[in-house]
């Protein structure tokens, strides 16, 4: 499934609103800037969110998820007998 993305500054998107929610309506996506830099996107009520939009992606072959090494939870430190964390961060400052 492929979905029509457009890019429309606010000034065009507040100047022809109609044509371009009708573009919405159909299925398309719009991006819409500021000076340039992206705001605020336009998609159809109704729609796949986004986790289920990404899935559709994957499984067309136009995207591929992200390989994140896998996270490792640190062992705690013990503290010594009678010693504060405060004295552990002293000394891992030396």
């Amino acid at each position: 499934m492929k979905v029509a993305t457009t890019t429309v500054g606010v000034r065009d998107l507040k100047n022809n609103l109609s044509s371009h929610l009708a573009a919405v309506k159909q299925g398309a996506e719009i991006i819409v800037t500021d000076h340039g830099h992206p705001i605020a996107r336009l998609t159809a009520v109704g729609g796949k969110s986004g986790a289920e939009r990404l899935a559709q992606l994957i499984a067309d072959g136009d995207a591929e998820a992200a390989h994140r090494p896998t996270r490792t939870t640190p062992t705690p430190t013990r503290l010594p007998a009678g010693a504060t964390v405060s004295d552990l961060v002293s000394e891992q400052r030396r």
